[in-house]
């Protein structure tokens, strides 16, 4: 396994901890970690809610590279609740295009860290409205 996607698999690791926030909140349940183009790495979790404003670990993890002052993703990696990894939901899909038009294509995305599968988001998202 490329060392880089270890590091970003023990990043999401470290955060991803299930708690109850509140009644109507949770966090932590999958924790994710991203690779920008800089070569840094910034982590989030999942947060969800008892209505439509929670935010998965990926999105978290890109506003996190953000507030950094960074905006291009290089590597994608979540993990979900039982150790496993996989792919970003639609929403996190189209963040990701919008924030990188024309270069979303080349954003790898580690589908099944065991195996040592990846996918390139450009073949997650084949015919979306932004090229």
């Amino acid at each position: 396994m490329d060392t880089i996607w270890t590091k970003l698999y023990e990043a999401a690791c470290a955060v991803k901890c299930e708690r109850r926030i509140s009644e109507y909140v949770t966090a932590g349940e999958v924790g994710a970690a991203i690779l920008s183009k800089s070569g840094n790495i910034y982590t989030g979790v999942c947060v969800d809610t008892a209505s439509t404003l929670g935010v998965c670990a990926e999105r978290n993890a890109i506003f996190n590279m953000i507030t950094n002052g960074e905006c291009e993703i290089d590597k994608v990696l979540a993990v979900m609740p039982d150790g496993s990894t996989g792919a970003p939901c639609g929403a996190c899909r189209e963040l990701m295009v919008q924030l990188m038009p024309g270069r979303y294509h080349g954003i790898e995305i580690m589908l099944d860290y065991a195996a040592g599968k990846t996918v390139m988001l450009g073949e997650l998202t084949p015919e979306w409205w932004i090229k």
